[in-house]
């Protein structure tokens, strides 16, 4: 996928949803039920409840763009929260959970923070 998120806000919702939903009820869900703008310039992603699928749903200048990913096999490795709505997710999270990682490794590169060269 080529999804240039670089600098886009990136949400996900916390609450398993249903896949039969298109732009229409997918910008309602992120105005009601994650209490945010839909035409923001970020990303909103929902998981239905077997993780095999997502959308994307993004408002771009004058319309909406919506991706729709479902897995031949394996799951997304999605996080369900019973007491939240949102959870905000940084690029390189969002890629791993594309790709099948848990949004938290362990393992992973921590970003380095020095910036003095000598």
């Amino acid at each position: 996928m080529n999804l240039n998120a670089i600098g886009v806000k990136i949400f996900l919702s916390c609450k398993p949803c249903d896949m039969r939903k298109s732009i229409e009820g997918l910008a309602a869900l992120v105005q009601t039920q994650l209490q945010m703008d839909p035409f923001a310039n970020c990303l909103y992603v929902f998981c239905n409840r077997s993780c095999d699928k997502c959308k994307i749903l993004h408002w771009s200048n004058n319309g909406w763009w919506l991706y729709y990913r479902k897995l031949s096999r394996g799951i997304f490795r999605w996080k369900f929260y019973k007491n939240k709505q949102v959870l905000e997710v940084s690029e390189r999270q969002f890629r791993w959970l594309l790709d099948g990682l848990s949004m938290d490794q362990p393992t992973a590169h921590k970003p380095v923070k020095q910036r003095i060269l000598l």
